[in-house]
């Protein structure tokens, strides 16, 4: 069995049998399923069970692909803003994958994020798809299989990972030193997706939280003035230049090693990935303070209506019970609808200090 697929009846049934050295693994195979849901995890798993077989040293060889460190293993991910490039996979997958492996009998391709393939990224990995060298296997991998281009999807072996329980992810944050009762909160809170699970129990998931919870509470209080929405906005900005800051910190290591001629371009291409990088941290963090602010008002409205066993932020029910004390839950799962709503709008590119701004009064107003 390969690890990983223990919680994923449908993985394991379908890559099982593929494993060397009796197994015939598929060209391809599109990995769907919630983010954080292990994808990734058991790409990995599956590229170093083929890329070890055959090889002097087994065991070895499936450390370096754990690390990222094998020869035959490249890892592809969208370096667009919202879309894969076709420069992301034309070097990379479409012209590697027609020369024979380093070292390995196979060389193996994860695609991150298959469903921002656009049709000009798509039309590139036809040929690969249909026509594939015998040595090469391609993993692509999605949360949104329904955004995947059916000419893509319709060339690869479906194998569905599920969401991962909220007692599976809470076991895996107190593994990370992460305390039960908060375990437990983020874990719900997370909606079965692993990465998000994490990302609210440690770093600045913590602060995030906190900011959601006052911004619904400004709200309660019909006090939106106070510009209530600001510190989920500067919780979106660091996250967007924290992830600048790690391009621009691997654009540095790359120029350490460019001949002069190549420079510009590298500098150039650097500070255009850390542009895109940058968007689509804080765009996603944006959608996770929404997510945050949906989820408290929910909350509130379950214990409205009598059901606080159900509630998401269940390491803050004290806090839970003084904001719900006399609201009505249909005005609370109103605001619910709200919020789901702005989190619509931003994502067709409006304004996001104004869509928030808007938010807080009409979360004022609906929750009088």
């Amino acid at each position: 069995m390969l690890p990983g697929t223990e919680d994923h009846p449908h993985a394991r049934a379908v890559l099982t049998p593929a494993l060397p050295p009796d197994g015939h693994a598929s060209h391809a195979y599109l990995f769907h399923g919630p983010a954080g849901s292990g994808k990734r995890e058991v790409a990995r798993e599956l590229a170093a069970a083929l890329l070890a077989d055959g090889a002097a040293d087994p065991a070895g060889a499936a450390a370096r692909v754990r690390s990222g460190a094998h020869p035959d293993l490249t890892w592809v991910a969208p370096s667009g803003a919202a879309e894969m490039l076709v420069s992301d996979i034309d070097e990379p997958v479409v012209a590697a994958a027609t020369r024979t492996p380093f070292e390995a009998q196979r060389r193996v391709f994860v695609i991150e994020r298959a469903d921002t393939m656009n049709d000009q990224a798509a039309n590139r990995m036809l040929k690969t798809l249909e026509e594939p060298p015998d040595f090469a296997h391609l993993v692509l991998l999605t949360d949104r299989p329904g955004e995947v281009l059916p000419t893509i999807a319709s060339r690869c072996q479906l194998v569905r990972f599920d969401a991962r329980p909220p007692e599976a992810l809470a076991a895996r944050l107190e593994r990370h030193g992460v305390a039960p009762e908060t375990a437990a909160a983020c874990a719900r809170l997370a909606l079965g997706d692993g990465d998000t699970a994490l990302a609210l129990a440690l770093g600045t998931g913590p602060a995030m939280r906190d900011a959601a919870e006052r911004f619904v509470r400004a709200a309660l209080s019909a006090e939106p003035a106070g510009k209530p929405w600001a510190a989920l906005l500067a919780q979106a900005a660091a996250a967007g230049e924290q992830a600048a800051a790690e391009v621009e910190g691997r654009t540095s290591g790359e120029l350490e090693y460019a001949a002069q001629r190549d420079r510009k371009r590298v500098e150039r291409e650097g500070a255009e990935r850390g542009k895109r990088a940058h968007r689509r941290a804080k765009t996603a963090a944006l959608d996770l303070g929404l997510q945050l602010t949906g989820l408290w008002l929910r909350d509130l409205a379950c214990i409205a209506d009598g059901v606080p066993e159900v509630v998401h932020n269940t390491d803050r029910r004290e806090q839970l019970a003084a904001d719900a004390e006399g609201r009505a839950a249909a005005k609370l799962r109103a605001g619910v609808d709200l919020v789901d709503d702005t989190r619509m709008r931003l994502s067709l590119n409006v304004t996001e200090e104004l869509a928030f701004e808007a938010l807080a009064y009409r979360l004022a107003a609906a929750l009088r």
